[in-house]
């Protein structure tokens, strides 16, 4: 069993080696998240709806095509109408003139989505960032959770060293060195749990940001912890964030649709100038028509209808986006607190004390003071605390990282 953990302690590196750059830098968040910026597919969809809709905007702008008309008339009849000898051929061109200003309301309306898929990019953005930023910190903890364990098997080892000593000395019952090997057995499989989770989340991580990851992370980053404050947090309201943002350009869209349905009820002109040549005598006449649909059937008012209630759904999700968000910062806000303080605690006294603890079972044991079953809950104590203070870390900097997604600010109109 020694060698299978010592082999597996040996792997995990070698794996971490093969995804590592020659240089073996360390990976900071900073760079992962630019790594991630660049290969993410929310990264690639949000430049495709931007692209589209910047040829929707082009779209929009452009006027209805004219047709071309041909017409034959008199011809394949009887008496003097026979063959061609009477025909009369007209060419002429349809020319819809829009009234009623739809095509400004069909800009409006593509200006309004290239907003909207403008915000679709930032919120693409910020999201990567967080789930990097998670995954990072998950990575870093789970690194340090295996260094715990490794010490954990370290000391059982010495523990169960000691157990035998006594044991050979007649000062134990074997036993305790049977409970020490027991020991000492567990740390090994948490050793060997530890590891496959550490790896996993370095893979996780490296999938995520599209590239091997090269070399160590930054390990210190789950150390800095904001000041103690005192009271209740300052509620933050949800206006200016990208959240709010994306519900007002969704509000913005559906007002730009009523107005595009309003147009729509005013009904188009076709200009029909054309040329008539007659077959007889072979003389030419212009001709000139003007034609107008009549609003009988579909007068628009079911589309102006469709129109508002969409303007009135996107009002409402606008209202319950400010809530939802609010609420949503809310508690981050307390989750981030709440996890500050126990990761304080935890790192500072409890682990303080569970330390000492810890190292007097060990003499104590070792001198024969105490027994065998305080030393191994002082180092049950000691692990869990540990343990408890990278989870409160890691709680932290995930709290953090929702925060500043909730509250990460929408781009300035023009940059």
């Amino acid at each position: 069993m020694h060698k299978l953990i010592a082999a597996l302690l040996a792997a995990a590196p070698c794996v971490a080696l093969a995804q590592m750059s020659p240089s073996g830098e360390t990976l900071t968040l900073d760079q992962a998240i630019r790594a991630a910026g660049g290969s993410a597919p929310a990264a690639a969809i949000s430049q495709a709806e931007i692209e589209g809709a910047r040829a929707a905007r082009r779209v929009a702008g452009l006027r209805p095509n004219p047709s071309l008309q041909t017409e034959i008339e008199n011809v394949a009849g009887s008496g003097p109408y026979g063959a061609f000898q009477s025909a009369e051929t007209t060419v002429g061109l349809s020319i819809p003139l829009e009234l009623g200003g739809k095509r400004q309301a069909r800009i409006a309306v593509a200006d309004a989505q290239a907003g909207r898929a403008l915000l679709g990019a930032a919120l693409a953005e910020a999201d990567i960032r967080q789930q990097v930023t998670q995954l990072y910190v998950e990575a870093v903890a789970a690194e340090r959770r295996l260094s715990i364990a490794r010490d954990q098997f370290r000391i059982a080892g010495d523990a169960a060293l000691a157990a035998r000593v006594r044991v050979q000395a007649g000062r134990a019952s074997p036993l305790e060195e049977q409970r020490a090997n027991v020991a000492r057995l567990n740390a090994e499989a948490g050793v060997e749990r530890t590891g496959r989770l550490a790896q996993a989340a370095r893979v996780n991580l490296a999938r995520r940001i599209g590239m091997a990851v090269p070399g160590p992370l930054d390990g210190e980053m789950l150390d800095p912890l904001p000041a103690v404050t005192q009271g209740p947090v300052e509620p933050v309201e949800a206006a200016g964030t990208l959240a709010l943002a994306a519900a007002e350009a969704d509000m913005a869209v559906a007002d730009a649709g009523v107005r595009l349905a309003r147009s729509q009820r005013v009904p188009d002109l076709t200009l029909s100038p054309g040329v008539r040549r007659l077959e007889a005598t072979n003389d030419m006449a212009a001709l000139f028509s003007i034609s107008m649909p009549i609003p009988v059937f579909n007068a628009g008012r079911a589309a102006v209808a469709q129109a508002q209630a969409e303007r009135t759904r996107a009002d409402a999700q606008r209202r319950l986006t400010v809530m939802d968000v609010e609420q949503a910062i809310t508690d981050a806000q307390a989750e981030a607190a709440n996890a500050a303080v126990t990761a304080r605690n935890a790192n500072g006294p409890a682990l303080a004390a569970a330390q000492d603890a810890a190292r007097i079972a060990r003499i104590g044991y070792r001198e024969g003071k105490f027994g065998q079953l305080d030393l191994l809950d002082a180092e049950r104590t000691l692990a869990e605390t540990r343990i408890a203070a990278v989870d409160a870390l890691a709680a932290y900097h995930n709290a953090k990282a929702r925060l500043e997604r909730l509250t990460a600010p929408a781009p300035v109109q023009g940059n």
